[in-house]
């Protein structure tokens, strides 16, 4: 069976644990990898514009971060045979396919982020209170 027709006929369930599906959306919720996406939406990139673009991620991290993303096939890194090498990454059609939710999630959480750190204050309020 082909593993784009599992998809769409259901084989893939991301609330079934060792679903596949269920470590990509884990892969893509998590702290780094939406804002790469964000980063590349643009086109490709060096390293240190996205680390640049990104702010607060050491480069270890970033590195491990582009690497499982051009190993799950979202993004390429093309290397251009210049002294000193010149590396560059982008999204691929797979990944960036994945930029219209996360915009529209991050819009979301743009939008919603005063509402929610009232809500913290608020319950941190009450149960520092108690």
């Amino acid at each position: 069976m082909d593993t784009e027709d599992a998809g769409v006929n259901g084989q893939f369930d991301v609330m079934t644990l060792g679903c596949p599906s269920r470590l990509i959306m884990q892969r893509l919720g998590d702290k780094w990898t939406p804002l790469v996406f964000l980063a590349l939406k643009d086109g490709p990139r060096r390293f240190s514009h996205i680390r640049d673009g990104i702010g607060g991620v050491t480069p270890k991290v970033l590195t491990q971060t582009l690497r499982t993303l051009e190993r799950d096939g979202l993004l390429k890194r093309t290397i251009y045979p210049e002294v000193p090498p010149r590396v560059e990454y982008e999204l691929t059609a797979l990944g960036g396919s994945v930029l219209g939710p996360l915009e529209v999630l991050s819009q979301w959480s743009q939008s919603h982020a005063a509402s929610i750190m009232r809500a913290r204050d608020d319950y941190d309020e009450l149960h520092d209170a108690q």
